[in-house]
């Protein structure tokens, strides 16, 4: 089995192309989550509208919901409660 890259995943402009969809691919939904990550400045806070524009801006299949959930779900973004606030710091957890 070829060893997956973040280079399948993006288009020329640096947009995530597609989610892998299958929990087989878990390879290369952590290097999708790792990249989109980087898009967050630790230390800032983030409305949800913040967060879907950015997400926006880095892919092309037009679910910024599921990328969203995943970076929270997968420590890479903190909330709060309510989604209204999300924040990245150097205490995120970053598998």
């Amino acid at each position: 089995m070829s060893e997956v890259a973040l280079a399948d995943y993006l288009d020329d402009e640096g947009r995530v192309t597609r989610w892998p969809a299958r929990r087989n691919k878990a390879a290369g939904q952590k290097l999708i989550l790792e990249y989109l990550a980087t898009k967050f400045e630790a230390g800032r806070t983030y409305t949800e509208k913040e967060v879907n524009a950015i997400l926006k801006q880095f892919h092309t299949f037009e679910d910024w919901a599921l990328l969203r959930r995943e970076l929270f779900e997968n420590g890479y973004l903190n909330r709060e409660k309510d989604g209204s606030t999300y924040w990245a710091t150097p205490n995120t957890r970053h598998l």
